[in-house]
């Protein structure tokens, strides 16, 4: 094998709970707008279009235990919990009936997002990138797998800021269902092992300011808390 010009970048590892283990993250796919609440809150029709799909990047994850830095260029960045999916395998055109088969396991994450430059960016029809995929931009919890959880079809999903309740909702509210939104995913992209899938938030998104403190969960599955710097 021929010698890299640059040092290869490290992979980027998301802890397993209540082991030394890691999971090696390759991709990060979200969905937008993936409970009826949420979608009228941001101003869209809730019936079931087809699902939204948008990227972060591996490293924009910031594992438990880290505050997360106020991004620069922003006044207005919302917290979004969402429960996480972590995949073992892949492929394309997965099929509804096989897709669970896939998940490794799940987690509680957290898509920070500038909503002031999300907006603009609206207004101009450009991507949001900028808005969603910014540094540390995806606070997650450490995996459980589905191997001792199963695959969590229903549960509260909630977010608190300063012990203040913002968001509720729970996994039976999601518009498109985990195994749909695995299949729906596999028929724009390859899916592989190591990527990993943000399934949507409930309403009651919010700003949040240096000083607040997050704690959230997805019950059965795990909480997060997060600081922030």
């Amino acid at each position: 094998m021929s010698a890299t010009v640059i040092p290869v970048p490290p992979t980027v590892l998301m802890p397993v709970e209540g082991t030394d283990e890691t999971f090696p993250v390759r991709r990060v796919y979200c969905v937008g707008r993936n409970y009826a609440d949420h979608a009228i809150e941001m101003g869209h029709d809730p019936s079931r279009e087809p699902p939204f799909f948008f990227q972060k990047n591996a490293d924009n994850l910031l594992p438990a235990g880290n505050d997360f830095p106020y991004p620069a260029l922003s006044s207005n960045v919302h917290y979004e919990v969402e429960c996480v999916v972590a995949l073992k395998s892949g492929g394309s055109d997965i099929s509804v009936d096989d897709a669970l088969e896939h998940v490794w396991g799940y987690g509680v994450g957290i898509d920070m997002t500038r909503r002031d430059m999300q907006d603009a960016l609206k207004k101009m029809g450009r991507s949001w990138e900028s808005a969603k995929a910014f540094e540390f931009s995806a606070p997650v919890s450490p995996l459980v797998p589905a191997s001792k959880i199963g695959h969590p079809a229903k549960g509260a999903v909630w977010l608190e800021v300063n012990s203040e309740r913002k968001q509720s909702g729970d996994l039976d509210q999601m518009i498109w269902k985990t195994a749909e939104i695995i299949a729906e995913l596999s028929k724009l992209f390859t899916l592989a092992a190591g990527d990993v899938i943000m399934t949507g938030t409930p309403a009651g998104v919010g700003a949040i300011v240096s000083g607040d403190r997050i704690d959230c969960g997805v019950d059965g599955v795990g909480t997060l808390s997060v600081k922030i710097a």
